[in-house]
């Protein structure tokens, strides 16, 4: 599929396997550096399953009734010091979340660490503390989780490591005690 930069007009030819899966794609400009979102038109005829269900989709979608994959005993918060999580850029930009639990689910209203980002699923994703790195990993959330420019289902994370979730870009860090 192609789409134009809504910013500079740089045309850009986006991944097929997201473009027919998703009703909106997002994607970066690579001349201008600059986020467009470009909803997909599909033809009144044509039947999309989606599966499984969104969590956006589901009839209840507190955080207490969010089903998530189940936790290993390898989660803990480090005894040396503690994960801070910076919101950089984006509606909420300049918000600092401290980890107080190994298992956190950032998303809109609802979550753990709830953002104001109209383009973040309720749900978006879960963070899993382990030692002196995070498991990130992508809830079926309707823009997608990006980690280095890509878009990923899941992704391991350090100190200093940045993803972003809608237009917010959220860094990890590690501060020793």
């Amino acid at each position: 599929m192609q789409a134009a930069c809504t910013h500079c007009g740089t045309e850009h030819k986006l991944k097929d396997a997201d473009s027919t899966v998703h009703p909106k794609v997002q994607f970066k400009c690579s001349k201008c550096g600059k986020t467009t979102v470009v909803e997909v038109k599909r033809r009144a005829d044509q039947t999309v399953v989606i599966s499984p269900l969104p969590s956006f989709a589901r009839a209840d979608a507190s955080t207490s009734n969010l089903k998530l994959p189940p936790a290993d005993d390898g989660l803990k918060l480090p005894s040396n010091g503690v994960f801070v999580i910076a919101i950089t850029a984006g509606p909420a930009a300049g918000e600092v979340f401290r980890l107080m639990q190994p298992r956190v689910v950032i998303g809109r209203k609802g979550a753990d660490i709830p953002l104001n980002d109209p383009e973040i699923s309720r749900h978006h994703c879960l963070l899993e503390v382990r030692d002196t790195f995070i498991n990130l990993k992508d809830l079926d959330s309707t823009n997608g989780t990006f980690y280095e420019e890509e878009r990923v289902r899941a992704a391991m994370l350090q100190d200093g490591s940045e993803f972003r979730i809608g237009e917010s870009m959220i860094r990890v860090s590690f501060q020793k005690k």
